[in-house]
């Protein structure tokens, strides 16, 4: 039987630490993504890609960036802040 390396021993690191940078990219995105759709409500050309109406795209922006700053405050407290230590006896 071959004897190979598991992806952990070979990269040094735990894929995990790639997905938890991951997720706050993806926060940004999202936050990028309302932030355009917001300010793009007042073009007169609608922006192109998305066919809304002006209304349409202000509360769709709004959503998005709510969302994106949940998944930010959700995966800075998951993956980033420090956990407390229950183990010590006072």
């Amino acid at each position: 039987m071959l004897n190979l390396p598991t992806t952990e021993e070979r990269l040094g690191k735990s894929p995990q630490r790639l997905v938890r940078y991951f997720v706050l990219v993806m926060a940004l995105v999202y936050l990028g993504l309302g932030v355009w759709l917001f300010w793009s409500a007042g073009e007169p050309s609608g922006g192109g890609l998305l066919q809304l109406g002006p209304t349409g795209r202000r509360v769709l922006g709004g959503v998005f960036i709510l969302y994106g700053l949940m998944r930010f405050i959700r995966g800075y407290q998951a993956n980033f802040r420090k956990k407390p230590n229950f183990d010590d006896n006072e």
